[in-house]
């Protein structure tokens, strides 16, 4: 009786398909990820044993570097709150009598950040908004003869009340006290006294009380 052999089939695949499908992820992710911007200044945070992630955003944050140079930000989480940001800066302008026009005080509502002097802000919003990240600001004054902050703090207050909004506080490990201690006198005298300290987590003792709640998921917010 005759053999019948069994035809043989390849065993290779194809991988073209594959590395088409692979490049167009990649492509895609490429084209389509938005990374974070840059921060104003560069702040290595004190560490602590806390604790859980702050959110910065809904948040005022406030935030000084070793030089003792102090920015503020304005986080808002949606896009319709813009209108809450200008109506933030123009109280801002029409407090001080800065003179900002409509296209300049747009620009704050795109960058939302604030490191200088009242005085020099006129000068830097004249300025194209991507030439923003460039500018070497000063820090918003906030000694005892001039703490400027108050003002910002002031009209934070006035615009965003009635809406939950965080203070937050980030300050350089190696900054000097009176940077603090100007900060903590600008919330003082806007009836602040509740806000947020941003730090940098380290690890918990193993077998502490704290340890045994971050294992169980849970953590204590890092909050005055």
């Amino acid at each position: 009786m005759p053999s019948v052999k069994i035809p043989r089939k390849s065993t290779d695949t194809d991988m073209t398909p594959f590395v088409d499908v692979a490049f167009l992820i990649l492509s895609f992710f490429m084209l389509a990820t938005k990374f974070k911007p840059p921060e104003p200044l560069t702040i290595t945070t004190p560490t602590s044993v806390s604790s859980a992630k702050l959110k910065e955003q809904d948040a005022i944050l406030i935030q000084f570097d070793s030089a003792g140079k102090v920015y503020l930000t304005v986080n808002l989480l949606k896009k319709e709150d813009n209108a809450l940001k200008l109506d933030f800066i123009q109280r801002v302008n029409n407090e001080a009598k800065l003179g900002l026009t409509e296209s300049e005080l747009q620009k704050f509502v795109n960058f939302s950040t604030i490191g200088s002097p009242l005085s020099e802000l006129k000068a830097i919003f004249a300025r194209p908004a991507n030439e923003w990240e460039k500018i070497n600001q000063k820090g918003i004054p906030v000694d005892t003869a001039n703490n400027e902050l108050q003002r910002w703090l002031g009209a934070s207050s006035q615009t965003f009340q009635g809406k939950k909004m965080d203070i937050m506080i980030k300050g350089d490990n190696n900054a000097k006290y009176p940077s603090f201690k100007g900060v903590i006198e600008a919330l003082r005298a806007n009836d602040i006294f509740k806000y947020k300290l941003i730090t940098d987590p380290k690890g918990v003792p193993p077998g502490t009380d704290l340890y045994q709640l971050r294992q169980a998921g849970k953590g204590i917010q890092s909050e005055s």
